[in-house]
C-alpha cells in the first residue's frame, strides 16, 4: 500500500482517487476551493464534474496543502496546466527531499514554451518528476471501463513503480522513457482537437475528421521530433491514441469548444458554455512559438491560433487549408527510379 496525496480535485483527480483507492492505496484528496471540498465531503462526489462517481468515506478531503502533503509516498499533481507553476509554487514550503511527483495534466505554458513537467523542476529542484498521460476520459475512469495509459520517468524504476501503483484490471499502465514525447503529445492533441470540433461545427463528416487527425499527428510528430522527442512516441497511445480520443470523444472539453467555435461562438463564449478548463486553448499559442521556434511547418495548428485569437472564421481556415500548395505525403518517401 501506498499513501497517495491527490493534487487537485477536478474530474481527473478525483477519477483517479477513486481508483487508487481501489487498488488499495491510502488516498488524500487536496483542493484550494473550500466549496470544492465541503462538497466531496459531504457528497461524496463531484456534482458538476463527475456527477455519479461516488468516493468511499475512507478518502480524505483537505484544503490544507500541508496535510495533503505529509508523509506521501506519491503526490499527484491534477491541477489545470494553467495552474501548474502556481500550485508547484505553493507545495515548495512542504516538500520533502527526493518526493515523487506525477503530473497527469497536459499543456505547455505561454511565453516559456515549458512542458509541466519542465515547470514542476523548474519551481521543485528537489523533487523526483514523472509524467502520467494517454486517452483517458475521467468520465469513464471513474466509472471503471477499460483505459490504457503510459506513465513517464526519468528513471526506469520510478516509472515501474508508478505502473504498479495505478495498475489494475480495467487501467493498464505501459512505460515509456520519452518524458518530452509523452507530454507533447499529450498537449498538442488538444490544439488539434479544437480543429476537429470546429468541423463537427460546421457540419463538415468522417472524412474532414479524419484528415484533421491524420495531418494532426503528422503535425505533432514533426515538431516532437524536431524537440528531441521519439517518434514511436507518437505513434502510440500518448500520440495517435489521445489524439483519436480528444478529437472525437462527447467527453472533450477541447472539442466542444471547437464545436462551438464552429457554430459562430467567440473563444470566449465558447470557453464559458463548456464550463471547465479548455488546455488547446492555453497550449496553441505555445504550439506556434514552438513552431516558429524549430523551423517546423504546423499548418492546423496555425489556423487554429488565427480563429482564437484574429477572429478569423472556422469556415475560411478549413478553406485555407484545403487550398494549401500542393504537397507529397510523407517526404520521407520517395519514387523508385
Amino acid at each position: 500500500m501506498a499513501k497517495i496525496g491527490m493534487i487537485g480535485a477536478g474530474s481527473w483527480g478525483t477519477a483517479l482517487a477513486l481508483l487508487c483507492d481501489k487498488n488499495g492505496h491510502e488516498v488524500t484528496i487536496w483542493s484550494i476551493m473550500k466549496d470544492e471540498v465541503e462538497m466531496l465531503r459531504t457528497k461524496r462526489q463531484h456534482e458538476t464534474k463527475l456527477p455519479g462517481v461516488i468516493l468511499p468515506e475512507k478518502i480524505e478531503i483537505t484544503n490544507d496543502l500541508k496535510k495533503a502533503m505529509t508523509d506521501k509516498d506519491v503526490l499527484v499533481l491534477a491541477v489545470p496546466s494553467a495552474f501548474t507553476r502556481s500550485t508547484a509554487r505553493s507545495m515548495k514550503a512542504f516538500l520533502k527531499p527526493g518526493q515523487l511527483i506525477v503530473n497527469v495534466a497536459k499543456g505547455i505554458e505561454e511565453h516559456t514554451m515549458l512542458t509541466l513537467s519542465e515547470i514542476i523542476e523548474e519551481e521543485l529542484p528537489e523533487a523526483e518528476v514523472a509524467v502520467m498521460s494517454g486517452p483517458s476520459h475521467a468520465e469513464e475512469v471513474g466509472i471503471g471501463l477499460p483505459t490504457n495509459i503510459v506513465v513517464s520517468a526519468h528513471k526506469k524504476a520510478v516509472a515501474e513503480y508508478l505502473q504498479e501503483i495505478f495498475m489494475s484490471p480495467v487501467f493498464r499502465v505501459y512505460t515509456n522513457p520519452d518524458i518530452l514525447g509523452v507530454e507533447l503529445g499529450g498537449s498538442l492533441k488538444n490544439v488539434i482537437a479544437l480543429a476537429a470540433g470546429a468541423a463537427d461545427g460546421l457540419g463538415y463528416g468522417d472524412n474532414t475528421k479524419a484528415a484533421l487527425i491524420t495531418r494532426g499527428i503528422a503535425e505533432i510528430t514533426r515538431l516532437g521530433v524536431a524537440m528531441g522527442a521519439k517518434v514511436e512516441t507518437f505513434n502510440g497511445l500518448t500520440g495517435i491514441g489521445d489524439l483519436i480520443v480528444t478529437c472525437a470523444s462527447r467527453h472533450s472539453r477541447n472539442r466542444k469548444a471547437g464545436y462551438l467555435i464552429g457554430q459562430g461562438y467567440t473563444m470566449d463564449e465558447a470557453m464559458k458554455e463548456v464550463k471547465m478548463v479548455v488546455e488547446g486553448v492555453y497550449s496553441a499559442k505555445a504550439a506556434m512559438e514552438l513552431a516558429v521556434k524549430y523551423e517546423v511547418e504546423m499548418p492546423i495548428v496555425e489556423q487554429v491560433n488565427k480563429v482564437l485569437f484574429e477572429n478569423k472564421s472556422a469556415k475560411e481556415a478549413v478553406a485555407e487549408l484545403m487550398l494549401r500548395d500542393k504537397k507529397v505525403e510523407n517526404s520521407t518517401l520517395v519514387w523508385e527510379a
